[in-house]
């Protein structure tokens, strides 16, 4: 019964299980810039390789600069056209959101796409640097 739900294609023809990559088929988004919050692994990193693919500027942002800057290069070296750049940010941090925010926008380019991935949850009960719980800080501040 699952597979079918995941399976099933709905009005626009395409299911839960389909790709990235068959989904923006045809799509040329060149001139577009986004943030992409969690890009560093998982759902975050194959999203700013597919945007990138089709011609988005993309600025990852990430906790972890390292990790962050090792998928860029696997994007650049699958896709040597890609306008990627990594940019740090912790959500749970307001001090590092705000950094965030003024070096994106010393870039002088607009924001047409912003994708928020990262996220944490079930995590124990824990406060930010800012005194706010951890969970609350980072999904919605």
């Amino acid at each position: 019964m699952m597979m079918r739900l995941f399976n099933r294609k709905g009005p626009s023809g395409f299911s839960a299980s389909s790709p990235a990559e068959e989904v923006t088929q045809g799509i040329d988004a060149t001139g577009l810039t986004a943030i992409v919050t969690g890009a560093s692994s998982g759902i975050g990193a194959e999203t700013t390789r597919v945007l990138a693919l089709r011609g988005v500027h993309v600025f990852m942002a990430v906790r972890n600069m390292a990790a962050g800057t090792d998928v860029k290069d696997a994007i650049v070296k699958e896709i040597p056209t890609a306008k990627v750049d990594v940019l740090e940010l912790d959500l749970s941090s307001l001090a590092s959101v705000r950094k965030f925010a003024s070096d994106f926008t010393t870039k002088g380019l607009p924001l047409n796409i912003l994708i928020n991935n990262a996220g944490i949850m079930a995590s124990p009960f824990m406060l930010s640097k800012d005194n706010i719980e951890l969970q609350f800080a980072t999904n919605h501040l």
